[in-house]
């Protein structure tokens, strides 16, 4: 027995298909997405938390991605200010006047592409006399500024999953597409949760989003005429404790042409990233080598006075991309593939390749527009909508943070602004009715309080430590072990109540 029909069915939970879940929804298609685990725990969780116009690939004269991905940038960033925010980039130079003025052409036609931005222009800095200076090795005496945005690439996925669902999507975390069958007019679904619950629905059209795995489900689940050609990508990261004490960015151009950057992150730590390599094994086993950290390690030891080595990394993630063009025809990493297999009446299959965290509401756009010869739909929304709680102004997280707690001064200063940078005017339903601390349930550490936990249960399909300290939360680096432990027991024990009483979807103790 079959269940309801829906217009559209996607297959991954990643930003790609949240995005283009929340985009049709708000069409008024009916949308139904199965992600086989946690919203965004693939490559959308492992960037380089960036939104950005992609600096690199003016050296591959792919000015069109450029320019696409930063009004994308300024897009975004107007539609969630919290999740979102502008960064300065130093970028010391090295080497003669000729690779002087090939980084100034670069910025010029970087800051060009750009438009009329809202954020600083490209500009030279003299390092001698600038805060970002003294960080670097005393031959870094000139270099250039430039802007571009930081991100919480996992906040971003949920906050389109939510607005998805807001519109009317159904989505369903935890759950795999065992198979996918065309039938007439239509596909026919069969899914798994991941407590073995089953679960079956047609759909008119079908979204294969699923990131690195799309082999895998063109391979194994879905009726598939043809595979299209490939490549995935690692890209590797370090965390290690902050290395400086003003809030910019560095990009260091590296021995080998790459650009690698060093981002302020989390208050108290940098971010350093990426690395570039070919993958050819599991997505979901991908970490950090060992060669990778010390690539990375290598480039800022090469400019910065204090060299870091592996004893200073707290945390390495690693993350695999896909790519259309493997033989380097097309415009590069971020430029996406929308594939289209439809023949007669069948019901058409769309695999999306490639893309960015900065272009997903785009590419989101561009699949909806191939879908339209086959959905009745309304017109494009996204461009000037806001994502769930960023409706303030671009420079108003601050005064957000201020108002937070104005409201409910119990709070320290650190807790509300971390509550104000991951979820917006939503805050305040976390806080809301509280009068003192001890209100918001159990403190499970840092700053990590009962009612956020329920709050991100319930509304943010939230069910292992591992959901919520390090893709919902960002305390992850925050909570030592014996913590984590506790707050994975408590889930528990949530979730064997939830049984008992029939309330919110069963939960799943996991481990941080």
């Amino acid at each position: 027995m079959w269940g309801k029909v829906y217009d559209l069915a996607v297959i991954g939970g990643g930003i790609n298909g949240c995005g283009i879940a929340r985009d049709a929804a708000g069409r008024g298609l009916s949308v139904f997405l199965a992600e086989a685990g946690d919203l965004g725990n693939g490559s959308s969780s492992a960037s380089t938390k960036m939104v950005h116009g992609g600096l690199g690939l003016l050296d591959r004269f792919a000015f069109r991605d450029v320019r696409t991905a930063l009004r994308e940038r300024d897009l975004l960033l107007a539609a969630a200010p919290h999740a979102v925010r502008p960064l300065r980039f130093v970028m010391p130079h090295r080497g003669g006047r000729l690779q002087r003025a090939a980084t100034q052409a670069r910025l010029a036609i970087y800051g060009r592409l750009g438009g009329r931005s809202s954020l600083g222009r490209p500009a030279p800095v003299a390092l001698g006399g600038d805060r970002a200076g003294p960080t670097l090795q005393a031959d870094c005496v000139v270099g250039y500024e430039y802007s571009d945005c930081i991100a919480d690439d996992s906040r971003l996925v949920i906050l389109n999953a939510i607005d998805a669902r807001v519109h009317g999507a159904d989505i369903r975390p935890r759950v795999r597409c065992v198979v996918a069958e065309r039938e007439g007019r239509l596909w026919r679904l069969a899914m798994e949760g991941d407590n073995g619950e089953p679960y079956a629905i047609a759909a008119r059209t079908l979204v294969n989003a699923a990131g690195p795995w799309i082999p895998d489900v063109l391979d194994h689940v879905v009726d598939a005429h043809a595979r299209p050609d490939l490549r995935l990508v690692k890209g590797s990261h370090i965390v290690v404790p902050k290395l400086y004490e003003h809030d910019r960015a560095y990009a260091l151009r590296n021995a080998d042409g790459r650009i690698v950057f060093v981002i302020p992150y989390l208050q108290d730590f940098t971010l350093v990233g990426t690395t570039e390599e070919d993958f050819h094994g599991d997505p979901a086993e991908v970490q950090a080598d060992t060669a990778e950290i010390a690539y990375l390690i290598a480039a800022v030891s090469e400019y910065f006075r204090r060299p870091i080595d592996e004893g200073d990394v707290v945390w390495a993630w690693a993350g695999v991309g896909v790519q259309a063009d493997p033989a380097g025809r097309g415009g590069g990493a971020r430029s996406h593939v929308i594939e289209v297999e439809a023949n007669g009446s069948q019901p058409p299959l769309v695999t999306v390749i490639g893309g960015a965290i900065t272009t997903h509401r785009r590419l989101a756009e561009d699949v909806l527009e191939r879908l339209a010869p086959f959905l009745k739909m309304g017109d494009k929304w996204t461009a000037g909508a806001a994502l769930p709680g960023g409706l303030f102004p671009v420079d108003g997280l601050a005064d957000l943070s201020r108002a937070l707690r104005a409201g409910y001064p119990f709070l320290a200063q650190s807790h509300a602004a971390r509550l104000a940078a991951a979820y917006g005017t939503r805050a305040q339903t976390i806080v809301s009715g509280a009068r003192r601390m001890e209100d918001l349930g159990r403190l499970f550490g840092a700053d990590l309080t009962e009612a956020e936990v329920r709050y991100l249960m319930a509304e943010e399909w939230a069910e292992t430590a591992d959901d919520i300290l390090w893709r919902r939360s960002k305390l992850g680096l925050r909570l030592n072990a014996e913590e984590a432990a506790d707050l994975a027991a408590w889930l528990g024990e949530a979730a064997i109540a939830g049984n008992r009483t029939g309330g919110a979807r069963p939960l799943r103790a996991g481990a941080a």
